[in-house]
């Protein structure tokens, strides 16, 4: 499973730990992942997603996840998210 989160694309960012004595080695920083289950409202369903916490916040700010993957840009989705935004425009275009 990739440390990537399924609705931004944060994924691992490398850079240093620095010591006292200003010496320096890699390390990696890892996005804050959490699996999430969210309710889409237009095909009354609920989703298992593994998001970042912002990316929980995010989604809670526009008012579920409905709106959030209406504005979300495709290029950072994943595949799973992408399918769920297909079906939920299919949706709402029905009714």
């Amino acid at each position: 499973m990739s440390r990537r989160c399924e609705l931004t694309g944060k994924g691992p960012m490398t850079g240093n730990n620095v010591s006292h004595a200003k010496n320096r080695t890699r390390r990696r920083f890892l996005p804050n992942l959490n699996d999430a289950t969210l309710l889409s409202e237009a095909l009354g369903r609920s989703f298992k997603l593994r998001i970042s916490a912002a990316a929980l916040r995010s989604v809670d700010h526009r008012g579920g996840l409905d709106e959030y993957l209406a504005k979300a840009k495709d290029t950072e989705l994943s595949e799973n998210a992408l399918k769920i935004k297909k079906d939920i425009a299919k949706a709402q275009a029905a009714a």
